[in-house]
């Protein structure tokens, strides 16, 4: 108030420098002085009181000093406002710093005293600085944040336009925590490469079961998920947890089917190649289904061939199987008389006498009624046969032996037949022929005692490892050898009874030619005209030789009480009674 006072009276006291500052045209403008001078001049000229006067400055006093005080409340905001933006610039630098953790930042403000203003502007660049790398920085963790939350809804099943916003954390954006959030990036983008694999690896593995089961494998991977069969790739590959899941448990539906069928594959290949096998199909019959048999012994992972396990084809061998499973009962008997037939015949070869008709009869029986399988019928025929082959391959070194006695008894009766032939050493046609083949005859009939013995020895070692008599033709082999035994002896002896005959009637015809000089008419030889005969293994009625044993009653061979063989006795042979006539005549 007195300041302002004061400011009037020397407004007052200087009205005439106001005065000329009014006429003053170069000033161009209104001061307080030429106002007041003007106000001074009105109020002289109006005749305004001296009261009226002093009352006027004091209210233009007044209302200069609430124009003062405005002025000063509002540089006093003004400083505040200053003040606190500094405040918050120096705080807000600090919290930079902090969330940046840059603390030797390069622009830091070097002014921390001078006027308000100074330090503002002192502080400003290094504020902008740091916005710049914070808006930097938030960018970056705004993108590898995005990454990650999209990966994460990736393995969630999540869709990307479901998802939240991403929030940056803004109270650390070093460097160290953008690495920690990177590396977490690639920790995920590892995981997310490793479950395409995965789910690549089972979309391949469905492709091949499906290709080989023969089903729809666009339709069984759509059924999963549909970006797995997404061919334009409209969408990402699904790789949620859900959708390994549901391939894992489609790989293992898928395995188990082909497991299934690759089983139910192998047992019509068995019943068809049983089935076969009984009926004796053909190459060609067979071969319509070597894309089923080839699988009879494939394990799973082999299996690999497109449509190897397909329903049709399954269905197919088994229309088949059950048409030669039909069949099989009309070519039952057929089947069965040819097994048979082979079964002789080895107990043929093997000399093994059995009971054919029953035998025949038999089985006949067990077709008819049906109580047992054909299968199990053909089954125990089959090993009855090698049963047979084996027992035939034991008798094949006696048998082989008695071959070769069989043999060399016929080269003895030849031989015999020969030296009784009075014209063998005439020059007729072939007598050379005959000579030699009597030369060898004599040298395989020295050999008959040897081979007679060997074949003794092993038809007993046989008959002791067996438990049995080895019969043959159903004649006891042993038994025959010993019959042949005693016929040799008996033959020997008979030989020499006609070499002494001989002799003896030489004598008489020498000493009656000495008595009366004259040679009488030759006496007809005793038994000239009985054949001397060999082991039972005799001719035919053609000269022809029987090769089938046959067994005399009386050469059986005696048991013991003990159960123990006795060696057989010579018996008389069955032409011994005819000799001792002929030898009485």
């Amino acid at each position: 108030m007195d300041y302002h006072c004061g400011y009037i009276d020397a407004l007052l006291q200087g009205n005439v420098m106001a005065e000329g500052d009014v006429q003053n045209p170069l000033l161009g403008e209104t001061t307080c002085s030429s106002l007041l001078h003007q106000l001074q001049k009105i109020w002289d000229e109006v005749g305004e009181s001296d009261e009226e006067r002093d009352k006027m400055l004091l209210q233009l006093e007044q209302e200069c000093l609430n124009v003062y005080k405005k002025k000063v409340e509002q540089a006093a905001k003004a400083k505040a406002r200053y003040l606190q933006a500094l405040a918050e610039a120096k705080l807000e630098f600090s919290t930079l710093r902090a969330s940046l953790l840059d603390k030797s930042f390069v622009n830091a403000p070097e002014k921390t005293s001078g006027t308000i203003k100074e330090q503002l502007a002192s502080i400003a660049p290094a504020l902008e600085q740091l916005w710049s790398v914070k808006e930097e920085r938030i960018k970056e963790f705004s993108n590898v944040q995005s990454q990650i939350q999209k990966i994460r809804g990736e393995i969630a099943g999540i869709n990307e336009q479901e998802g939240k916003a991403v929030v940056v954390d803004e109270s650390d954006l070093s460097l160290k925590k953008l690495g920690d959030v990177c590396q977490h990036l690639e920790e995920l983008q590892e995981e997310k490469s490793q479950r395409l694999n995965k789910v690549l690896e089972f979309v391949n593995i469905v492709h091949g079961i499906c290709t080989v089961l023969g089903s729809d494998f666009y339709s069984t991977i759509t059924d999963v998920h549909p970006s797995l069969n997404d061919v334009n790739r409209a969408q990402a590959i699904s790789i949620s947890n859900d959708t390994l899941a549901r391939l894992a448990n489609t790989v293992t539906t898928l395995k188990e089917s082909k497991k299934q069928r690759l089983q139910k594959i192998r047992e019509l290949a068995s019943q068809l190649t049983d089935l076969w096998n009984l009926m004796d199909a053909s190459k060609e019959e067979r071969s319509l289904f070597d894309h089923v048999t080839c699988y009879i012994s494939a394990s799973v992972d082999e299996v690999t061939a497109p449509g190897a396990l397909h329903l049709d084809l399954i269905e197919k061998a088994k229309v088949e199987v059950e048409r030669l499973d039909q069949l099989k009962f009309s070519r039952m008997k057929e089947i069965a008389f040819k097994k048979q037939k082979e079964l002789e015949e080895i107990f043929a070869r093997a000399h093994i006498q059995i009971d054919t008709k029953t035998a025949w009869e038999k089985i006949l029986a067990l077709i008819d009624s049906g109580s047992l399988e054909p299968s199990e019928l053909l089954a125990d025929m089959d090993a009855q046969i090698i049963k047979a082959k084996e027992e035939a391959i034991s008798r094949k070194d006696i048998l082989d032996k008695v071959e070769k006695w069989m043999s060399a008894c016929e080269e003895e009766s030849w031989l015999e037949d020969y030296n009784r032939d009075d014209s063998r050493y005439s020059g007729s046609r072939g007598a050379h022929l005959n000579l030699k083949r009597a030369e060898k005859a004599r040298i395989l009939v020295n050999k008959i005692p040897g081979l007679v013995d060997t074949l003794v020895a092993k038809t007993r070692s046989w008959e002791d490892e067996h438990g049995l008599n080895f019969a043959y033709d159903g004649v006891p082999l042993i038994a025959k050898l010993d019959e042949y035994a005693a016929l040799r002896h008996a033959r020997e002896e008979e030989k020499k009874r006609m070499r002494d005959q001989k002799k003896f009637h030489e004598q008489l015809t020498t000493e009656q030619e000495a008595m009366f000089g004259s040679k009488p008419s030759p006496a007809r030889p005793l038994s000239s005209s009985k054949k001397v005969l060999g082991p039972h293994v005799s001719g035919g009625p053609n000269g022809s030789f029987n090769r089938r044993l046959s067994m005399n009653p009386n050469a059986a061979r005696s048991v013991k009480k003990d159960g123990k063989k006795d060696n057989l006795r010579p018996v008389a042979p069955v032409n011994y009674v005819a000799i001792m006539k002929d030898d009485a005549a």
